[in-house]
């Protein structure tokens, strides 16, 4: 059956590879879903979703839950594989395709083990990762009630195929954007004595951005302010009235992610009016970091290693995951599984090597079943 088995799963990863859909239009891939689901006899549950899909497998309690993401990114695909992406500008570039195919595998796993399960097992194919209101979609239509704890992986590019790392307390970063409209006066290149400029604005912005951090927080804490987006002009010879950045910061301190729209916004309003301008901060706040809880941290590096994995402590991540909802709502973990691409997430050659599939499907079947009977 194993070789049967990991074959089939290699070639839905791929399937979906070919057809990737971007959040919240993954009506081809829950379609997918839902009928390899059907075909292996799997009840699927009646949850009022736009996309995505929720099954379940064993009787009685407890009940835990698995988690994949489907979604996949706005990126044209330049990896070099047979199976690259048909649709175009649409790419798997961070794995989704990868984690659905692991989640699938260990749902057919564990249906062969139904009748002696300890409980039941949920499964979560989450739309909307990428966009960070998935995993509050599912949460809303009540996927959560009744889990007594919650499960999900990312693939980890930089990690040899056979690794496994996590660690308990904070992992994912808190993950905020913010946008800057930087308000100057227009004028003549040639006569820059005549407007207030906002390019030159801007650029004192970026610049002093990068010392709110290393001259306001301790080098011991994790943050990070990145400018990722400048916006502003349209021909050689004006000075622009307006210019727009944009970004994001990463933090692990929830004091620190508090204060720190308050501290950009007193800086940026300082340099605009120094210069004779107007700065105006808008922020959008995101998801909150990713804790896991210690129990089930060390909990699942025990299963990994029994599984045959290479385990490591997990360094924390400024990366962000929209699993760190279901966190802030149910105990759990979510864990690095190595993929060992030569590029990395959301780049247009990321290539992960689906040999991890089937072994990640044995880890989280064996997790399920597992973490019944300590719950039981």
């Amino acid at each position: 059956m194993s070789q049967t088995l990991e074959a089939q799963l290699v070639a839905w990863r791929r399937e979906l590879h070919q057809y990737p859909e971007l959040s919240n239009e993954e009506f081809a891939t829950t379609e997918r879903i839902q009928n390899w689901l059907r075909s292996a006899d799997i009840r699927q549950l009646p949850f009022d979703l736009k996309t995505g899909v929720i099954a379940e497998i064993g009787q009685g309690e407890p009940l835990i839950a698995l988690r994949a993401d489907i979604d996949a990114l706005p990126i044209d695909e330049v990896a070099p594989v047979e199976f690259r992406s048909k649709n175009p500008g649409v790419m798997h570039a961070c794995g989704h395709d990868i984690h659905t195919s692991v989640i699938l595998g260990a749902a057919l796993l564990l249906k062969a083990r139904e009748s002696s399960l300890p409980g039941r097992v949920r499964l979560l194919f989450q739309p909307a990762e990428e966009r960070f209101g998935g995993a509050k979609t599912l949460i809303g239509a009540g996927a959560l009630e009744g889990v007594s704890a919650i499960f999900g992986a990312h693939n980890a590019p930089e990690l040899p195929v056979g690794t496994f790392a996590t660690r308990g307390g904070p992992f994912y970063a808190n993950v905020d954007r913010f946008d800057i409209e930087i308000e100057g006066k227009g004028a003549h290149a040639a006569r820059p004595q005549e407007g207030v400029d906002s390019i030159v604005i801007a650029s004192q912005i970026v610049t002093a951005l990068q010392t709110l951090v290393s001259r306001n927080y301790s080098p011991l804490e994790s943050v990070v302010v990145s400018v990722t987006r400048i916006e502003g002009g349209n021909t050689w010879n004006v000075l622009p009235q307006k210019v727009v950045l944009e970004g994001t910061v990463r933090t692990h301190n929830d004091a620190i992610r508090a204060e720190i729209p308050a501290r950009i916004e007193k800086l940026i309003s300082s340099i605009a009016e120094g210069f004779g301008g107007r700065a105006q901060l808008n922020w959008h706040g995101g998801p909150p970091a990713v804790v896991n809880t210690e129990r089930w941290a060390e909990f699942s590096k025990q299963v990994a290693a029994r599984a045959g994995y290479e385990v490591r402590h997990a360094e924390v991540q400024m990366g962000g995951e929209d699993f760190a909802f279901y966190l802030h709502n149910t105990p759990g973990t979510f864990v690095s599984i190595g993929s060992a691409s030569e590029f990395g997430l959301h780049h247009p050659g990321f290539n992960p090597d689906d040999s991890l599939i089937y072994p990640a499907a044995q880890f989280f079947s064996q997790l399920a079943e597992a973490a019944l009977q300590e719950i039981n």
